[in-house]
């Protein structure tokens, strides 16, 4: 038997501590992965080239209140700005009122839609033929899958913030990445029903010449209308969406302290397991060292067992995560916010690396120490 195998061997020969050990820290890895995976998805991916390009502009005071619509030509006037789309949320039911049934829906701009989302795919017969259509609507391509929807189908949404329900057509299946898992139509439908909502728009979206002009933007449009009775407040947006996850509180804070606690749970569970094994196995060490076993043999030994132990509950763990991220992306009323939740192979290679740190530092003290047993006091060890 090779070194290699007599390692992995012992590293399970208490099946019942071992197996418990493994699921310890898989399910302590899980939650690593699931922290390390929405802190990449809300801090750290930027989205799309295009979208780094993109800014919203809404009321500053809250985003209940709409802007004037005539706000859209003084904001393309701005240096640097591309594209300016009016979207408004609407907020009505589809079927009805189950999570399993939601989905954003927004008012738009047909004509101009298209060129400030960039980064959406969708082909140039389908986005005429929404264009020339005044009830026309464009649809996610995960959601014309989910609902099985195909060009010329008919959707009605059920109004709960406009009294009013809209009877809309399939005109164009979109697609995006990540998925945007919303459904746009003609604003203007929407006012010809709602006399209120005229002249309007909730928010406006702004595609910049490059994404340097961004900042410079931003404080343009906001100087602006600095003095009006509807001030604005306009940031990337990728800063908008970050927005809705502040107001969960001090989300930052909470995942470095689930992390924090997470890896000095498993290094306690991983280090009490190693203490407990390798003080039972006093003797065999020194029936080890008498058969010629060095003391450097028998430290890497015990550290590999733990590290052995640790890599399968990590591996586990990372896995579980993966699967874990994957339903909550898809589940309703998680979709939307967790989208662009991916476990990355590079996400999952820090699980992995941070069991095997657990493991080596959980055994790598009582290892010493075994090491240095003398042979006829370890004889001698009853235990």
């Amino acid at each position: 038997m090779t070194l290699t195998g007599f390692v992995s061997k012992n590293a399970f020969r208490n099946k019942r501590r071992s197996i418990l050990t493994v699921l310890s820290i898989g399910f302590s890895l899980l939650l690593l992965t699931l922290m390390m995976t929405i802190w990449r998805a809300f801090y750290i991916d930027q989205g799309s080239v295009q979208s780094a390009q993109r800014l919203v502009v809404r009321h500053k005071v809250s985003l209940t209140f709409a802007l004037p619509i005539y706000y859209r030509e003084k904001i393309r006037a701005v240096p640097g700005v591309v594209s300016v789309v009016p979207v408004s949320w609407f907020g009505g039911l589809y079927i009805d009122e189950k999570p399993e049934h939601f989905f954003a829906q927004f008012g738009t701009d047909p004509d101009e839609f298209f060129k400030t989302y960039t980064d959406f795919t969708i082909p140039a017969d389908q986005v005429a033929a929404w264009q020339h259509d005044r009830q026309g609507v464009v649809v996610d391509s995960t959601l014309a899958k989910k609902y099985n929807w195909k060009i010329g189908d008919r959707i009605v949404l059920k109004g709960t913030i406009y009294p009013v329900n809209l009877e809309l057509y399939v005109r164009g299946i979109f697609s995006s990445d990540p998925d945007d898992q919303s459904v746009y139509f003609n604003s203007k439908y929407l006012e010809e029903s709602v006399s209120f909502f005229k002249g309007t728009a909730g928010t406006f979206g702004i595609l910049a010449d490059n994404p340097q002009d961004v900042s410079k933007i931003a404080t343009s449009v906001d100087d602006m209308f600095h003095d009006s009775p509807q001030p604005t407040k306009t940031e990337s947006e990728k800063a908008f969406q970050l927005g809705f996850v502040a107001m969960l509180g001090n989300v930052k804070a909470f995942i470095l302290s689930i992390c924090a606690a997470v890896v000095f749970t498993i290094l306690l569970v991983s280090a009490n397991t190693m203490a407990m094994s390798i003080r039972e196995r006093t003797r065999e060490v020194a029936v080890l060292k008498t058969l010629g076993f060095r003391r450097e043999t028998i430290l890497g030994m015990f550290v590999g067992e733990a590290i052995t132990l640790a890599l399968v509950g990590g591996l586990m763990g990372a896995l579980g995560g993966y699967v874990l991220i994957y339903l909550v992306s898809h589940a309703p009323g998680f979709g939307m916010m967790f989208s662009a939740a991916k476990v990355t192979p590079g996400t999952m290679l820090v699980a992995l690396v941070v069991a095997g740190l657990v493991g080596f530092l959980s055994a790598i003290i009582p290892s010493y120490h075994a090491s240095r047993v003398n042979i006829v006091e370890g004889l001698r060890h009853i235990g």
